[in-house]
């Protein structure tokens, strides 16, 4: 080769191996603190869809562990993800709530804040063939006996479990002596619900959706401030019980990992909210997008601890 050949090759090596490294898709592994079927089940595997189509991820595995209210799932997590860039963890104010009533071992302080993702609020619903018709009904049986009215849903702790103990409190019975039913999947309250084993039954609207579609379920009433978009179904507050209550979710990475680590995680996490199949999860759930990520995310986390616990304590749950 001739010398000024041979010297063009060698700048040209040198010039390739500056630039940066092109970074691989990664092998994501999702862990979902609660059983198939329910919201955070449904917001894990949407998120692992938009993470291969943005082309971050290039497999998602997920492994479901339920109960506790998130709290079985995050100490799986915790213990065996250390130091894993490329595990995420499911989670949102349930788990907040379950940490508050069951003080577990292990605490979310120990994981990484990665970004809040949505917004959503529960309804309140009842089997196609109850005897009880409306929200006054229910309200008018739990005043006359309160241990007769069971209530269907996530772990104790979660947003619909919060909900009913503050419509007690609203139309003056005691929250303590509310019969709350608490399961560790959404799978497991529909079952329920469709099967008369509750009276009534409380979750994110996406997971009642089709069933109240179909007529097997009735809808009585949601948690939000303003009726849904689309949803023809009346607020607690236009009924006369002023109780609103949202039920937001996110995503958490490993402990141990660097800054550095938890930047790309969090862009990767990002990136695959503008794709297309994270539009139509949003668009089919009914979920309102409430992105927050790094300090700030971390910042609304403690936040949020702190009103719902104050919440919890004034309903008579803590």
């Amino acid at each position: 080769m001739r010398r000024d050949v041979f010297l063009k090759t060698l700048a040209a090596l040198a010039a390739a191996s500056a630039l940066p490294p092109v970074l691989a898709a990664a092998n994501i592994r999702m862990m979902i603190p609660a059983n198939p079927g329910g919201g955070w089940d449904t917001t894990g595997r949407a998120l692992g869809r938009a993470l291969q189509e943005s082309g971050a991820a290039s497999a998602v595995t997920y492994d479901n562990k339920g109960g506790a209210a998130g709290a079985l799932g995050l100490a799986q997590f915790v213990n065996g993800s250390k130091n894993d860039p490329n595990a995420l963890m499911v989670m949102g104010a349930v788990m907040l709530g379950g940490i508050i009533t069951g003080k577990p071992p292990v605490n979310l302080s120990q994981a990484t804040p990665v970004a809040r993702l949505t917004s959503e609020y529960n309804v309140f619903v009842l089997p196609a063939n109850s005897p009880l018709k409306t929200m006054k009904d229910v309200v008018e049986q739990l005043k006359k006996d309160p241990g007769s009215v069971k209530w269907g849903g996530g772990s104790r702790g979660s947003t619909e479990h919060i909900a009913a103990a503050m419509i007690a409190r609203e139309v003056g019975v005691d929250p303590a002596k509310i019969n709350y039913v608490a399961f560790r999947g959404g799978g497991e309250a529909i079952a329920a619900i469709l099967g008369g084993n509750v009276t009534v039954g409380g979750s994110g609207y996406s997971e009642f959706a089709e069933h109240i579609a179909s007529g097997k379920m009735r809808a009585l009433a949601v948690t939000s401030e303003a009726r849904l978009k689309g949803v023809n179904v009346p607020t607690l507050k236009e009924q006369g019980i002023n109780v609103t209550l949202g039920n937001w979710r996110g995503v958490y990475g490993a402990p141990g990992i660097s800054a550095a680590q938890r930047k790309d995680l969090t862009e990767m996490v990002v990136k695959a909210l503008k794709t297309k199949a994270w539009t139509e999860a949003l668009e089919k759930n009914n979920w309102t997008p409430a992105v927050l990520t790094g300090a700030e995310f971390e910042k609304f986390v403690d936040d949020d601890f702190a009103s719902l616990r104050a919440t919890m304590v004034k309903s008579g749950m803590v």
